[in-house]
């Protein structure tokens, strides 16, 4: 018992182990990630409906959206935003690797009837045949990735935008991140839980990496036939560091909010929303 408390509070070498393809696929846990994103009042897995509401209305006024232009959702879950999009006349494609998000999406595109295809995979194997006016990652997917997964993706959004197109993100600031608290707790549930519908324990550890301004959230759960182990990273950034990182990779900050509804920045946000352009372009 004590060997194995000591693992569960152990902290791992950052990045070292990745665990998304459990949580958004696993039978019974992606089942309950897609409630949370069709929930309208939580935002856990995705905003409420009124912030989603708002950023589409300004997503739609800022890249000037309708008949004739053609947007690419990276993570995009069971097409919440794509779907609003689609509505206002774009061409619409959407990436996820949740295949339950991904199958939702396609039965409300069937019902709605709208200009949208889904691909069922993970955005860091895609491969861009086409380009896009609009490139969009929305709820901060982009700082779950580790240092080259980033640098992968960036070089794929990039070939996926149009020569005078733009990429729009938001990302974790440094601020959130001073405001977390390491430690660990537990709590047994007796059945329809998050992680299993039987009776099971959860352990949740939290960690920082400071040098690297990165945290994880670390969940062991326990049922009576299995372990399960989730690994949470999450990347913080300061405007000062994303700069350079996109300037990398061939990019520039044009534009800084503090969320995807284009709240003007403020310093205090622990949300940092940007758009992008590329470097050698002239706008």
């Amino acid at each position: 018992m004590f060997e194995q408390l000591n693992k569960i509070t152990e902290k791992p070498d950052i990045y070292s182990c990745y665990t998304a393809e459990a949580l958004w696929n696993d039978p019974y846990i992606s089942k309950q990630m897609l409630k949370n994103h069709l929930n309208p009042s939580v935002d856990i897995a995705s905003r409420k409906s009124d912030f989603i509401d708002a950023s589409v209305n300004f997503i739609h006024n800022r890249f000037n959206l309708g008949e004739g232009k053609a947007v690419i959702d990276f993570g995009c879950g069971p097409g919440l935003y794509t779907t609003c999009l689609a509505q206002l006349g774009c061409k619409v494609r959407g990436l996820d690797f949740s295949k339950n998000s991904i199958d939702y999406a396609r039965t409300e595109l069937e019902r709605l009837g709208l200009d949208i295809e889904y691909l069922n995979l993970n955005y860091l194997d895609y491969q861009a045949q086409e380009t896009f006016d609009l490139v969009t990652m929305i709820y901060c997917d982009y700082c779950v990735l580790s240092d080259d997964q980033r640098k992968t993706l960036l070089k794929i959004m990039k070939n996926s935008m149009k020569y005078n197109g733009h990429i729009f993100m938001d990302v974790c600031s440094n601020r959130m991140y001073e405001n977390i608290e390491e430690g660990t707790a537990f709590e047994l549930i007796v059945k329809d839980g998050f992680w299993s519908a039987q009776r099971h324990y959860v352990f949740k550890s939290t960690f920082k990496y400071d040098i690297n301004r990165v945290s994880l959230e670390k969940y062991t759960i326990f049922e009576n036939d299995r372990n399960i182990e989730i690994l949470n990273w999450l990347k913080y950034f300061t405007i000062n560091e994303l700069s350079n990182e996109f300037e990398e990779n061939g990019m520039e900050i044009l534009e800084v909010y503090s969320d995807v509804r284009g709240t003007p920045y403020d310093i205090t946000s622990d949300i940092i929303a940007v758009v992008l352009g590329r470097k050698d372009t002239s706008y």
